[in-house]
């Protein structure tokens, strides 16, 4: 324990380390999914832009710019934590581990804050907080890769609050930690890409149905307020009845389905609500 550096020494050599690893999590995947709308958006897949609305520069700048501010509020909240586990005051993963435990721990984390962000973004809507903790995220109408992180200072906290709560329930191999960051961010990014990027049929399918979209959640920014909660799954909000009814039809209309001209929703919209 002697060899372990005291709370403040330790923020002030780790926080810039903390926080360029952080940033570079978000500008990669931002990066890597706003690249792959660009590129596709030269292709047929253009017919795949969700909204008619087109993000503006000062979309841009707000979400970049709040993206930063979180990073930072990240590195404030987790750091003490680190510390924690650092100095061996909260329990960490002992032992070897193979693919079966590997995946054993990333698929009940995902379970996990697949949960917990469909009830705490369900709860920020509420009138009472939505002005507080969500209303600078809606602020976005119309979603891009570079929204993923563009939280207010409440709600930044409430985002970084899962990890210290799971890592302390829960001690989980470092490898499982980095894969399951890694997959949030490049979710997150595709979540708010305004292009739909799964294939024809993904909404109805038996299985994959599960999942959620781009469209699911492109939704929600565009004014569905009361649908679509969900990150990773769609199954909270058929479980609880906040699914979108339209969003099965919107998803076959973005993606070019017979079933989505069909069901007559509109061609586009910057409004999903009143589709």
């Amino acid at each position: 324990m002697s060899d372990i550096p005291t709370l403040g020494t330790f923020l002030a050599e780790a926080a810039p380390h903390i926080f360029v690893l952080d940033f570079s999590r978000y500008m990669i995947a931002a990066s890597l999914v706003a690249g792959t709308v660009w590129l596709l958006s030269k292709t047929s897949w253009a017919s795949r832009k969700i909204q008619t609305r087109e993000a503006t520069r000062a979309d841009f700048k707000r979400e970049f710019t709040s993206s930063i501010r979180t990073v930072a509020i990240y590195v404030i909240a987790m750091l003490p934590v680190i510390w924690l586990f650092t100095a061996g005051y909260l329990p960490t993963y002992q032992g070897e581990y193979g693919w079966g435990t590997y995946a054993l721990y990333l698929a009940a984390i995902i379970l996990a804050h697949d949960a917990y962000f469909y009830w705490t973004h369900r709860a920020m809507h509420h009138p009472r907080l939505f002005k507080t903790f969500h209303l600078h995220h809606h602020k976005t109408i119309t979603p891009t890769a570079w929204t993923a992180y563009s939280f207010d200072i409440g709600e930044a906290f409430v985002m970084v609050a899962f990890m210290p709560i799971w890592l302390t329930l829960v001690p989980t191999p470092n490898g499982v930690i980095f894969t399951f960051l890694a997959v949030m961010i490049i979710r997150n990014a595709m979540g708010h890409a305004g292009l739909e990027l799964h294939p024809r049929g993904w909404a109805s399918h038996p299985v994959l149905k599960w999942i959620s979209t781009t469209t699911h959640h492109d939704m929600h920014h565009g004014g569905s307020f009361k649908h679509n909660f969900g990150f990773y799954f769609t199954f909270w909000d058929k479980l609880m009845g906040t699914e979108h009814p339209n969003y099965v039809a919107t998803f076959n209309r973005v993606t070019g389905t017979k079933e989505g001209a069909a069901a007559g929703v509109p061609a586009k919209t910057e409004n999903p609500q009143a589709a």
